[in-house]
């Protein structure tokens, strides 16, 4: 029958380890505790001005709503790991990621050389019209939730050269190719980018997009030189046609302007001829009446009056006395233009 071995043969052979147990703890017993205490402690961070934490605990996240998941600048205490977690997010960074899948990936010498296009090598989008083209894109973005951003599966350039492609594909079948080479960018990018920031909502994906730009959309090289041929017919259209509204919008103006002018001065000209009109009337009419009360004055009158004008218009001036008698008929006066005497002729000599 075999026997234990009695309790004091147990703490005989611990007693060494005790010893030693016992003088490590009285010389290292305060480091010990500063260590536990660091550790505590050592979950608290300091969140700095352009971030946001999020905090999980056994990961799962902390707070029920987003405003209690995220935790703004300052002083953040949480439990040490394993406990708890922090992930800080940089949310007023703006991150920058190119989109090329549908752009070419074959060299410039390939594509030129080749009439065919590729899907595994060339990238590229139909338009409305069948046409098709070829982009360049640079997405610009920003972390908006950073909850969903922190715990979401895909990396977010992945989920975001996914959006934007599928937005870029149907915003493109959506207009012609005339209208995207030409002035219709401006739209495209606005449909686009809008198409892009529904997608990432819809998935969750914590982020927000910038901006959107084309840094590159063209036909593929191959067919390049027909497709500026048709671009520059179609922007010279457009140049005079724009040149033609620029001169209707200055000539209709100046007609009508002109057209005001010649009316006023018409009124002006049809005033003065009536009041002319209206002023030789009433002196024909008072010389006709001073004509009924003393007819032979107002022929001597009349009689001056013609003669002083036809002198005024002659060169050499010799007088000739009216003729004797109450009779004027057939009396001829010559004038000359050219310094020769005047005469007096009539019917008979004694006239």
């Amino acid at each position: 029958m075999r026997h234990t071995k009695t309790p004091s043969e147990v703490g005989r052979l611990a007693a060494p380890l005790a010893r030693i147990l016992d003088a490590a703890w009285q010389r290292m017993h305060w480091w010990v505790i500063a260590m536990v205490v660091f550790y505590a402690f050592s979950g608290t961070t300091v969140i700095r001005s352009d971030e946001v934490a999020v905090v999980l605990r056994w990961g799962r996240v902390v707070g029920d709503t987003p405003a209690l998941q995220e935790h703004g600048a300052g002083l953040l205490f949480a439990f040490p790991k394993p406990i708890d977690d922090v992930v800080r997010v940089p949310v007023k960074h703006i991150y920058e990621v190119t989109v090329d899948t549908l752009a070419p990936r074959a060299t410039e010498e390939d594509q030129a050389n080749t009439r065919t296009l590729d899907p595994l090598t060339q990238g590229y989008a139909l338009t409305g019209d069948k046409n098709i083209v070829q982009a360049d894109v640079v997405a610009r973005y920003r972390v908006r939730d950073a909850a969903e951003w922190a715990f979401y599966g895909p990396k977010a350039e992945d989920v975001l050269r996914v959006e934007v492609t599928a937005a870029m594909v149907r915003s493109l079948g959506e207009v012609g190719i005339d209208r995207v080479l030409a002035d219709g960018r401006k739209d495209l990018v606005a449909a686009a980018t809008a198409r892009v920031q529904a997608g990432l909502d819809r998935c969750h994906a914590g982020l927000e997009l910038a901006s959107l730009e084309l840094t590159r959309l063209a036909p593929p090289l191959a067919l390049s030189y027909e497709f500026n041929a048709v671009q520059s017919a179609y922007i010279g259209a457009e140049t005079k046609r724009k040149e033609a509204q620029a001169y209707a919008e200055r000539a209709i103006p100046d007609a009508q302007a002109q057209a005001d002018l010649m009316v006023q001065s018409a009124r002006g000209d049809a005033e003065t001829a009536l009041a002319k009109a209206q002023g030789e009337s009433a002196a024909f009419i008072l010389l006709d009446r001073e004509y009924r009360a003393n007819a032979s004055v107002v022929r001597e009158r009349l009689y001056r009056d013609a003669i002083e004008k036809a002198i005024t218009k002659s060169g050499n001036i010799r007088w000739i006395p009216p003729p004797v008698g109450s009779t004027y008929d057939n009396l001829r006066i010559t004038l000359p233009s050219f310094g020769t005497a005047p005469a007096a002729a009539g019917d008979d000599d004694d006239r």
